[in-house]
Order: structure tokens, then sequence, then C-alpha cells
């Protein structure tokens, strides 16, 4: 399953319900770069590398990455993608790799992946992310706009801590990541739209009403 939406639709929260419920695993680029480089695998080495220079990783270094977790037993009964594919050469060559390596060729109809957008209002964006807000002693996260704490800016159950917000999460930061994402991910989603398998949920709807959609997809895709 491919899951796409700019940051704060929800693609967390989403993934998380939907490993819970099939037992399957999230695959996040970044986790995965994060790890080889930590490991010294000869893919994290190069990757460090390139990182420690301030350009960016390849595409051929992503997704040999990808190939290499996608074979681990774990997945055999599907994935998650988070991150990935970021570009329509992306997911060509994941196309690609599951026609060539990953298909089990005894089967009749290929399992090609669902892939789901989830569309949120640009403004509904900035004030999901603008707002959040996170507790430094217990961790608990909250959203000024949408579920604030009793008191202004106070954790309600770290009493009397003073809540504070990620530098990320700042209107100056987030409006140019906005903007890179739909740009970079624009080609993504035509791509899977001209395939037919692009599918698009309102992501502006309550949590439990996006899982719902996003379930209903994935059943009426196994019938």
């Amino acid at each position: 399953m491919v899951l796409l939406g700019p940051p704060g639709a929800g693609k967390g929260t989403q993934s998380k319900r939907i490993m819970e419920r099939y037992g399957i695993p999230q695959i996040s680029t970044g986790d995965l770069l994060r790890e080889h480089v930590s490991r010294g695998t000869e893919l994290g080495v190069v990757a460090k590398s390139i990182m420690a220079r301030g350009e960016l990783v390849s595409d051929d270094l992503v997704c040999n990455m990808v190939r290499q977790r996608l074979m681990q037993p774990d997945c055999k009964r599907g994935y998650i993608l988070d991150g990935f594919p970021r570009t329509a050469a992306q997911a060509g060559w994941l196309d690609a790799l599951l026609e060539d390596e990953l298909f089990d060729n005894s089967c009749p109809t290929k399992a090609w992946p669902i892939v789901i957008r989830l569309v949120v209002d640009y403004n509904q964006l900035l004030l999901r992310i603008t707002g959040r807000r996170s507790c430094p002693t217990c961790g608990r996260i909250y959203n000024v706009h949408f579920q604030p704490p009793r008191f202004d800016e106070v954790c309600d159950e770290a009493h009397g801590t003073k809540l504070v917000a990620r530098n990320d999460d700042r209107l100056e930061v987030i409006q140019p990541r906005l903007t890179a994402f739909e740009e970079q991910t624009r080609p993504v989603a035509e791509y899977y739209r001209q395939t037919g398998r692009l599918r698009s949920v309102n992501g502006d709807q309550p949590v439990d009403e996006v899982t719902a959609e996003i379930i209903k997809i994935i059943e009426d895709h196994q019938a």
C-alpha cells in the first residue's frame, strides 16, 4: 500500500491503525536511511558521505534500500510505504520491481499496490500543523485549535508543565514544505491516476471515518 499526503494529513495515524489491523509493517524511507547509516552498511556509508556534503541521496540508492527491505519475510503479507515513491520515476521503478522480482509468477492476478491519497484543505493543514503542541514531561500531543488543553498552553496531565511547539511546525517553515511537497508529489499522483490505481480519501473527516474509508478500499481491493 502506498499512502500519499502532505505533512499534517494524518498519514502517521492512519498507517498505525492499518498496521495494527492487518499485522503488516510500515516502511519509511527516512527510517531506512537512518538504519543503514547507523549500521554502517555499504549503502549507509555511501549515503552518509553524500549527506555530509549537503547533497540529496540519489534515487538509485533509496530504491536499493527499499528493494532490500521489501525482500524481508515480514513483508510477504503486505506493507505500507511511507515517503516512497516521491517521484514518478520511483513509482515506475516500484512497479517494475514488483513485476520482475516480488510477484509469485504462479499467481494469475498481480496484486498491484493500493494507492491512497489523503486530501486535506490547505488552510486546515496549516491549522493542524501550526497548532500542534506537546508536553515535554509526559509527551501528550495537543492542538490549540482542535484539541486544546483545559488551560491555555499548559498540559492537563503534567500539571503546570508548559506546552512546546516544534521548530518545524512554525508557519515560516511549514509553508515552503507544503509547497515543495505539492510540486514534488503531483507527478506521482498523476502516474497512479493514469494507471487507474489512485484512490482519494477526504482527510478533513474525523479520524475514524477516514480509517473506515481506507479499510473499505483495502477490502474491496482484496475481494
